[in-house]
C-alpha cells in the first residue's frame, strides 16, 4: 500500500513538471509509505511520477515505483494489491510476456501493453494508478471498483495532478485551496464528502469502479468498467432461476475471497470485534494459516461493562487459535493523540477514530496488513435500513405522490418540532421524501436536511451547493441501472454511498497514518458478482448474516451468532467534550439544538480542515 502522485503538462500552454512541486506532493504522505519513495521525469520534463512505498510484495528494489518497462514507453505509479495478479501473470508469460520482478506492479504494465484500458475488466483487487504511455502521449488513472483505494485530480491551469489525497495535492502548492460549496453541503447532508466532490473546488475523486484518460487532446469522459449497481441489477434479474444451498454457495465464496486476500510477503493479522463479520473473517483466516494475530480495540470506560466487546473477542481468538492482542484506549491517550488525527483526517468525516486506534495498536506489534470485516453488513444486509427502508417507502408510496402535500407538511411541522427538542428535525421531511427508496434511506442516513443548512451554513453557499450536488438526483444515480429488489436496491445504496464515502475513506486515512494496508475481503467485486443472485433469491426476512457465520470449517460460537447486534460504541462522543474543537460546536446554535450522537464528532470533522488551509 502506498502513496501516489503525478503531473502531466498535458496542455501546451502548460509549464513543465516542478520536482520541488513533486517532492512536496510525495511527502506529504511519507506516512503511507515510510519504506521508500522513488521519483521519475520525462525527457522532456511535461510527466512526472513519484510514489511512496509500504512494501507488501516484492520487497526487493525490484518492486520498487515508479516503474517502467525495459523499453521505457510506459510508466506507473500504483497503489494498491492486485489479489489475482499471479493468475494474470501466467497468462502474460505464456504469451511471451518477460518479467524482471515478483510484484503485481509489473503484471499492471505488460497487462495494459496487452489489452489496454480494458485490462480493468481482469483485475480484481482494490487499486488506484496512474499509467503513462509515452507513445500515445495519454495518462491513464483508473480505481477500483468499490473505491477501496482513494484517487484525487486536478486540472487546474491546464495540467493534470493527482494523488492519494487531497491534501497532498494542496502540499504541492499549485492547486487553489478555494472550497467547494458542494462538498460541504454534502458533508452537512450525510456527514461525509460525497465522490466525485472534495472539500477543494479545484480538486475532484474519481469515482470507484471508473478510469481517465488524460491525452493532449485534453480529458477524456470517465469510462465505467464496474457498476455495484448494475450487479445488484443483474443479480435480480437471474435471481428466480438460481438453484443451489445458499449456505454451502456463501461458505465457498467467502472462502475463496479470503485466501485471495491473504496473499503477501509480510504476516497478515485481522481485526477482531465480538460481531460476525470479524469473527467469520477470522475463522476462514485459520483455515489458511496459524500462528496469526488477532487485534481487539477496547476503551478503559468500558472495561467490566456490557459495552466492553473484549471478553467476546476472546472468546473468538481462543475458538480459532488466534494470538490475540487487547489494546485498551483511554481519554488521556485521545487527546493526545487528537492533533494528529485532525492532521491526517484528509477530508470532514464523524466517523474513522476507532479505525485510527485499531491500527495505531496494530502497528505498534510491527505488523503491516490487517483484515477487516468491513462490508458484511452491506453484502449481507445486517443493517435496519434493510428492513425500514423499503418498508418506509411502500407505505407513503401514495401519499407522496399527492402534489404540494409533503412541502406544505414540512413546512407546518418545522416550526413545531423546534418546540419539541426530543423529536428529530428530519420527521418534517417524512411525507416529503419517504415515499421513494433513495429518500427514505436519505432519511434513514442523512444529518441535516435542506431547510436545516440556513442553520449552520451561510444561505447563499448553501444554496449554490444545494445546486450543484443536486442530492436526491445524485441518489437516484446510485441505482442506475435499476435493481428490480428493494432489499438489493438498498444494498447497492449503503455500498456505493454510506460505505464508499465514509468507512472505506475513513480506514483509508486512517489506517495509511500508520503505515497499515487494511484488507476488506467482503468488499469484492468477484464475490459480489458471485453471491447476488443467490441473496437477493434467500428469504430476507433473516439476515444473511447466518449464512456468513458458517463459513468457516469451524462456525462462530452460536452463543455469538444470537448475540445482540449493538454496533460499535465508543465513550469518543464524551471525550469530545473536553476537546478544544467543542468552541466550533458551542458556535454553532443548530448544533446546540440538535443534541445528536454525531454533533461533536461534526465539530472534529470541521476543525480537520483547518490543518489544509
Amino acid at each position: 500500500m502506498c502513496g501516489i502522485v503525478g503531473i502531466y503538462a498535458y496542455r501546451d500552454a502548460s509549464t513543465s513538471v516542478d520536482l520541488d512541486e513533486l517532492r512536496r506532493m510525495r511527502d506529504h504522505m511519507q506516512r503511507r509509505g515510510p519504506d521508500g519513495s522513488g521519483e521519475w521525469l520525462s525527457a522532456d520534463g511535461r510527466v512526472g511520477l513519484a510514489h511512496r512505498r509500504l512494501a507488501i510484495i516484492d520487497l526487493s528494489q525490484r518492486g520498487a515505483q515508479p516503474m517502467h518497462t525495459r523499453d521505457g514507453k510506459l510508466s506507473i505509479t500504483f497503489n494498491g494489491e492486485i489479489y489475482n495478479y499471479r493468475s494474470l501473470r501466467a497468462e502474460l508469460e505464456r504469451k511471451g510476456y518477460e518479467f524482471e520482478s515478483q510484484s503485481d506492479t509489473e503484471v499492471l504494465l505488460h497487462l495494459y501493453r496487452d489489452r489496454g484500458p480494458d485490462m480493468l475488466r481482469a483485475l480484481r483487487g482494490m487499486y488506484a494508478f496512474g499509467l503513462w504511455d509515452a507513445a500515445e502521449r495519454s495518462m491513464l488513472l483508473a480505481r477500483d471498483p468499490y473505491g477501496i483505494k482513494p484517487l484525487y485530480y486536478s486540472t487546474h491551469d491546464g495540467s493534470l495532478r493527482f494523488a492519494s489525497q487531497v491534501k497532498a495535492l494542496l502540499a504541492g502548492g499549485r492547486v487553489p485551496r478555494a472550497p467547494d460549496s458542494a462538498g460541504s453541503v454534502g458533508f452537512h447532508l450525510w456527514g461525509f464528502v460525497p465522490e466525485p466532490f472534495t472539500s477543494c473546488a479545484a480538486v475532484s475523486a474519481l469515482q470507484a469502479g471508473s478510469s481517465m484518460l488524460v491525452s493532449e487532446a485534453g480529458v477524456a469522459p470517465v469510462r465505467t468498467h464496474f457498476s455495484v449497481a448494475g450487479a445488484w441489477a443483474e443479480a435480480c434479474e437471474n435471481a428466480a432461476a438460481w438453484s443451489g444451498d445458499v449456505g454451502e454457495h456463501v461458505q465457498r465464496a467467502v472462502r475463496e475471497s479470503v485466501e485471495a486476500h491473504m496473499v503477501a510477503d509480510v504476516p497478515v493479522s485481522a481485526f477482531l470485534s465480538a460481531g460476525i463479520d470479524s469473527g467469520a473473517l477470522a475463522g476462514v483466516m485459520s483455515d489458511h494459516g496459524t500462528s496469526l494475530h488477532a487485534i481487539t480495540l477496547a476503551f478503559t470506560e468500558f472495561a467490566g461493562k456490557p459495552d466492553d466487546e473484549a471478553p467476546d473477542a476472546a472468546e473468538v481468538a481462543r475458538h480459532y487459535g488466534f494470538i490475540h492482542h487487547v489494546r485498551r484506549v483511554d481519554e488521556h491517550e485521545f487527546q493526545q493523540d487528537l492533533p494528529a488525527i485532525l492532521e491526517a483526517m484528509d477530508q470532514p468525516t464523524i466517523d474513522g477514530l476507532n479505525t485510527w486506534f485499531v491500527s495505531k495498536a496494530t502497528a505498534e506489534l510491527g505488523l503491516k496488513i490487517a483484515v477487516s470485516g468491513l462490508g458484511g453488513d452491506e453484502l449481507f444486509g445486517g443493517y435496519p435500513s434493510f428492513r425500514q427502508v423499503p418498508r418506509l417507502a411502500r407505505a407513503l408510496a401514495w401519499p407522496s405522490k399527492t402534489p404540494g402535500l409533503g412541502r406544505a407538511t414540512r413546512s407546518l411541522l418545522v416550526p413545531a418540532l423546534r418546540r419539541l427538542p426530543r423529536v428529530h428535525p428530519k420527521v418534517a421531511g417524512t411525507l416529503e421524501y419517504g415515499g421513494s427508496v433513495t429518500g427514505a434511506y436519505w432519511l434513514k442516513r442523512g444529518l441535516f436536511m435542506p431547510w436545516e443548512l440556513p442553520g449552520v451554513l451561510p444561505a447563499d453557499w448553501a444554496r449554490d451547493g444545494l445546486a450543484r450536488l443536486a442530492p436526491e438526483a445524485s441518489l437516484e444515480a446510485l441505482l442506475d441501472p435499476m435493481p428490480r429488489d428493494p432489499w438489493a436496491q438498498v444494498a447497492a445504496l449503503e455500498a456505493q454511498s454510506y460505505m464508499r464515502n465514509q468507512l472505506l475513506r475513513d480506514t483509508d486515512w486512517a489506517s495509511m497514518a500508520h503505515s497499515l494496508e487494511v484488507r476488506v475481503p467482503l468488499v469484492d467485486h468477484v464475490l459480489l458478482t458471485q453471491l447476488a443472485a443467490a441473496l437477493v433469491h434467500d428469504d430476507h426476512t433473516l439476515s444473511g448474516k447466518r449464512w456468513l457465520a458458517k463459513a468457516p470449517r469451524s462456525p462462530l460460537p452460536q452463543r455469538l451468532v444470537q448475540r445482540k447486534k449493538t454496533g460499535f460504541s465508543t465513550p469518543i462522543d464524551t471525550w469530545l467534550q473536553h476537546a478544544a474543537v467543542l468552541d466550533i460546536w458551542r458556535a454553532q446554535p443548530t448544533l446546540r439544538a440538535a443534541n445528536c450522537p454525531w454533533a461533536r464528532r461534526y465539530a472534529c470533522a470541521i476543525a480537520s480542515l483547518q490543518t489544509s488551509r
